[in-house]
């Protein structure tokens, strides 16, 4: 023992420690397929340490961030975990929306008793989604949205299904075919790809032979713009209708193929045609730094990421720790919490805080998004 640690005991006090900094751990995958929303998650989430920061931290204790490349792949996601638990000490987990690596790394936080909040889906094993929660919507509610709008606004009663291979796809495409019968719509084909492919038009020109009127893709990344292109190279009517994402993304695709492109959009993504509301209320809190730093940058992830660390320390002022069992705890306890994109209720048999559909469908004209359902 040192001096300086004896004289710390003696005098009942210790040496500033890591228990002077609440640090938050973020797996992201910024590069590969995940990188434009990944990005801007790490970006929420350091906006909203810096915010809190700014305000003195939390119970005293200066926010950290600590940022891991997965690259937008499992098993690196695994390695940037372990390296988070064993050489910087983080407290919680605030992680990217590459559901695989989060999976992949679920056991390892779980056994480490690190609370996650993610961008992405929940583990599927009992004992990981324990230390897991996670701010994105049910699954469902993006295929609904869409599925509500050819049944009220359009003829159209075939669809084709476009995924790739991702647990969050997988998941929206189980969704697709079990429930488009409620919305009086059949699944005419479901065609997968890889986040890579450079070509889709195999998998469209399927889909449109077997009579779908729109195509339901879901996945991440340009292949949104590799899909319109081929629809238009190939004179093709149907719809295409996508997931969220960035609107970097989106953009290029409504010029290639305007009013025939439609897209689920979050809250933020929309705000200048929100009405007044507390969602509204609680997304400007987040806005105002965000376009102060980042201009008109696409706010959606970000907002996300945010809500992740306002919830966090929720949990952490409510157990008055940052121990992972209590943060644990405590997450399980939250409800009717406003955030950015709807409002929060955790309890223990839910760790996935939304409940009510928060989204619309949206398009792009005149370089604005503009709500259409």
């Amino acid at each position: 023992m040192t001096a300086a640690m004896a004289a710390a005991l003696l005098f009942g006090t210790a040496p500033a420690q890591a228990a002077d900094v609440l640090k938050i751990g973020i797996s992201a995958g910024l590069t590969g397929y995940a990188a434009t929303v990944d990005r801007a998650w790490r970006d929420g989430v350091q906006l909203a340490a810096d915010a809190l920061n700014a305000k003195g931290g939390v119970m005293g204790r200066k926010v950290e961030v600590v940022v891991e490349d997965n690259r937008s792949e499992p098993q690196e996601a695994v390695t940037a975990y372990r390296k988070m638990i064993s050489s910087d000490g983080v407290d919680v987990f605030i992680s990217g929306c590459v559901s695989a690596g989060n999976f992949a790394a679920a056991g390892m936080v779980a056994r480490a008793e690190k609370p996650m909040m993610l961008c992405s889906i929940l583990p599927q094993q009992a004992s990981q989604v324990k230390w897991a929660f996670t701010t994105l919507p049910p699954a469902g509610f993006e295929v609904e949205k869409r599925f509500e709008y050819l049944r009220d606004k359009t003829q159209i009663r075939k669809v084709g299904v476009l995924h790739d291979p991702t647990p969050y796809a997988l998941l929206q495409k189980s969704v697709a075919e079990k429930i488009a019968g409620k919305y009086g719509l059949e699944v005419a084909g479901v065609e997968s790809y890889k986040q890579d492919d450079a070509d889709l038009s195999v998998q469209l020109t399927k889909l449109q032979s077997a009579g779908a009127g729109a195509v339901i893709k879901i996945g991440l990344g340009g292949t949104t713009l590799t899909a319109a292109k081929n629809m238009k190279q190939l004179g093709s009517s149907m719809l295409l209708m996508t997931s969220l994402e960035d609107l970097a993304v989106f953009k290029p695709v409504s010029e290639v193929l305007g009013d025939r492109f439609l897209f689920v959009a979050s809250p933020s993504q929309v705000f200048d045609a929100l009405p007044e509301s507390a969602t509204r209320t609680e997304i400007s809190k987040f806005l105002e730094p965000w376009r102060a730093k980042y201009g008109d940058r696409d706010p959606n992830w970000a907002s996300r990421g945010w809500d992740g660390v306002m919830l966090t320390v929720a949990a952490i002022e409510a157990g008055k720790s940052a121990a992972g069992p209590s943060m644990r705890d405590r997450i399980e306890t939250i409800t009717g919490f406003q955030g950015t994109t709807g409002i929060y209720n955790f309890t223990p048999e839910n760790h996935q805080g939304i409940t009510a559909n928060p989204f619309v469908l949206a398009t792009i004209a005149d370089d604005r998004v503009k709500i259409v359902q």
